[in-house]
């Protein structure tokens, strides 16, 4: 570790922050049936419904057969319906699904807050959300992202 740079560490530290926040959230959805995986693909599926399976995976940096075997056990616990059009599948939220989304999002929302709140004051809040935001700017640049 000795010879690793500041920047280098600040990385180490944001993959780690962000899988144990992804743990954290995996054990908070667990009492709603989801991970965090099929929680972001059900709120970006609100967000944009109807949207195409191409769209989802791009919106959620998933690939191809990965977001067909979530969508299809979403589909199987009857989250989500999926309409062929020629080649083209339209996924939209059920009543069901949406049911679930809006038990779970506030909750969801609450329990990833209290880790901000927990430790930081609204001065570092509105400071680390800055700089992530410059890093965030700086990667899209780098690497042509289109998400926000």
């Amino acid at each position: 570790m000795e010879d690793l740079s500041q920047s280098t560490l600040i990385w180490l530290r944001m993959v780690r922050f962000v899988q144990n926040s992804n743990q954290l959230s995996n054990d908070h959805l667990r009492q709603f049936g989801l991970t965090v995986a099929q929680f972001e693909a059900l709120a970006h599926i609100r967000n944009f419904e109807p949207i195409t399976q191409s769209a989802l995976a791009e919106g959620l940096t998933v690939s191809g057969g990965g977001i067909s075997r979530m969508l299809a056990r979403l589909e199987t616990e009857g989250l989500i319906s999926r309409e062929q059009d020629w080649k083209t599948k339209h996924i939209s939220l059920t009543d069901k699904g949406r049911e679930l989304l809006e038990r779970a999002f506030p909750s969801q929302l609450e329990q990833q807050s209290s880790l901000f709140d927990e430790s930081l004051s609204e001065d570092e809040k509105v400071q680390l959300h800055a700089l992530m935001k410059k890093l965030y700017d700086t990667s899209r640049k780098r690497g042509g992202s289109s998400r926000e």
